[in-house]
């Protein structure tokens, strides 16, 4: 017989404990491996999946799109290669590029839109009440000031004023880790008078630098290449999934702060690194693409809806920040016999939507 003190001992499944509760989202999914274990949020993985085809099919309307009607087979040919030398440098060198870099900066305009929105609670809170737009206008106004060629200075003062124009809205609310709405009150102050300083400077410059700022502060992707949109792809590789991270420590913040608080979210850490990575992505978006209105706004609030209330939708945000910026851009190039800039055909499509906006309850709230 087999001594009981030296037998292997055999492991049983544990049987639930009577009473246990299941706390997992009804939305979600638990995935097991091992010892790891991850959520999978249902509903938001169903949206990106019906979202990433939208985008696909819009891009390829972007590219397409022209006032001279080019057909897709010639919109083929010349991805391809294989059409006239005319057709290949219009769709390879000009379309191509300024497609992707439209994509690049819907979707970081997307994600900054939300990290904004999540942070101060506030279905209209966006990145350009923080100084963004108007810091990023006004260095790129600064760098033109005397300019007699109407050129616009490089993609990357942009960034450079808005993070600029935020550290000075940071400071004077009372530190980045403040309550969300002081941020954004203090904000809207420092943006004006920001905004009025630009105005002033542009105010005395001749017709041709006026002119050349004036299409790029309405929001403009005319004559943007490679060499700006590799740069800009490479910012979103590195603070997309960061912006990943934070967003899911986000999901937190719809508790009080004390509540957040005892299950181990330092709150001040927390909205100083989802208010930097906004500010970033959002000034990036604006040096390439200029101050384009309602994107930032819009592209959350539809991805919320798709992704439920319970969630922070950083990934849904980014889709629909793309696929709003190439719709855009292809409805600008055929809506008129003269193109719009995307940042017109976005604020004459903005303003019905954000009567929308007011108009109707919030899922999460259930107040208009």
């Amino acid at each position: 017989m087999t001594d009981p003190t030296t037998a292997p001992a055999r492991h049983f499944p544990e049987a639930p404990r009577p009473g246990a509760v299941d706390v997992t989202p009804p939305d979600s999914t638990v995935l097991r491996g091992g010892t790891l274990s991850w959520l999978l949020p249902r509903r938001s993985v169903l949206a990106a999946a019906l979202l990433l085809p939208a985008v696909v099919v819009l891009t390829a309307l972007a590219v397409m799109a022209s006032s001279t009607g080019m057909s897709l087979s010639d919109t083929l040919s010349g991805l391809l290669g294989t059409g006239d030398p005319g057709t290949v440098m219009i769709v390879r060198d000009f379309r191509l590029p300024r497609v992707f870099a439209g994509l690049m900066v819907g979707a970081a305009l997307g994600i900054a839109g939300c990290l904004t929105q999540t942070l101060a609670g506030n279905r209209l809170a966006t990145p350009d009440l923080v100084g963004v737009n108007d810091g990023a206008t006004a260095a790129v106004v600064a760098a033109a000031a005397g300019s007699t060629t109407g050129m616009v200075g490089a993609w990357w003062l942009g960034p450079i004023g808005a993070v600029a124009a935020a550290a000075v809205v940071v400071l004077c609310a009372g530190g980045a880790g403040s309550a969300g709405y002081r941020v954004l009150v203090t904000g809207i102050g420092v943006s004006t008078f920001i905004g009025a300083v630009s105005d002033l400077i542009m105010s005395r410059e001749n017709d041709n630098t006026a002119g050349g700022v004036f299409l790029w502060a309405v929001g403009s992707l005319n004559g943007r290449d490679w060499a700006v949109g590799t740069p800009l792809a490479l910012v979103l590789l590195l603070l997309v999934p960061l912006a990943l991270a934070v967003g899911h420590r986000l999901q937190l913040l719809r508790f009080d702060d004390d509540v957040a608080a005892s299950l181990g979210v330092d709150l001040r850490r927390l909205r100083a690194v989802a208010l930097a990575l906004a500010v970033a992505l959002a000034g990036t978006a604006v040096g390439v693409g200029g101050p384009i209105a309602f994107v930032a706004l819009a592209a959350p609030i539809l991805a919320q809806r798709l992704a439920g209330p319970t969630r922070v939708p950083v990934t849904g945000s980014a889709l629909t920040g793309a696929a709003l910026i190439a719709a855009a851009d292809a409805l600008g190039r055929v809506a008129a016999p003269v193109e719009l800039p995307v940042g017109v055909v976005t604020s004459v499509l903005g303003g019905p939507f954000l009567l929308w906006v007011l108009l109707r309850p919030d899922r999460a709230t259930g107040k208009a």
